[in-house]
């Protein structure tokens, strides 16, 4: 499945488990589809395929935003849990922290829709957990 064809796949939609889709494909030297899942508008979803996977990933907040003060703790906190966050681990990127699921290449279009909302489900949860961590 390349990205074309997934953007059309979330276009055609209209809901998953409740959720609506606004999908928005970004070009470039790779490119990326936005997912907005229903109510997380302020989370989208960034899913890109490389060669071996289909990665899916949100951005939570910047280092920037963290608490000097309790950081390693917070640390500490996303380590404790990403085990029991289902289909989503803790990520830095840069300057960014974040939240990321990784897919096979042969997803189905219902694993893939059933991922992209795991994951903006637990965004928001990942920041609700965090937020005494953040200034």
């Amino acid at each position: 499945m390349n990205m074309q064809d997934l953007a059309i796949r979330f276009s055609d939609t209209s809901s998953y488990d409740g959720f609506t889709f606004d999908v928005q494909l970004i070009p470039g030297e790779v490119e990326v589809l936005q997912v907005v899942v229903g109510e997380f508008e302020e989370l989208p979803v960034y899913v890109s395929i490389t060669d071996s996977q289909l990665l899916c990933i949100v951005y939570l907040w910047t280092e920037a935003e963290v608490d000097p003060k309790t950081r390693v703790e917070m640390l500490e906190t996303m380590l404790e849990v990403n085990i029991p966050m289902p289909l989503s681990s803790f990520s830095k990127i840069g300057e960014h922290y974040a939240v990321f699921g990784a897919m096979s290449l042969n997803s189905s279009f219902d694993e893939i829709v059933h991922e992209v909302a795991v994951l903006a489900e637990n965004s928001v949860d990942a920041i609700t957990a965090m937020e005494g961590f953040l200034v």
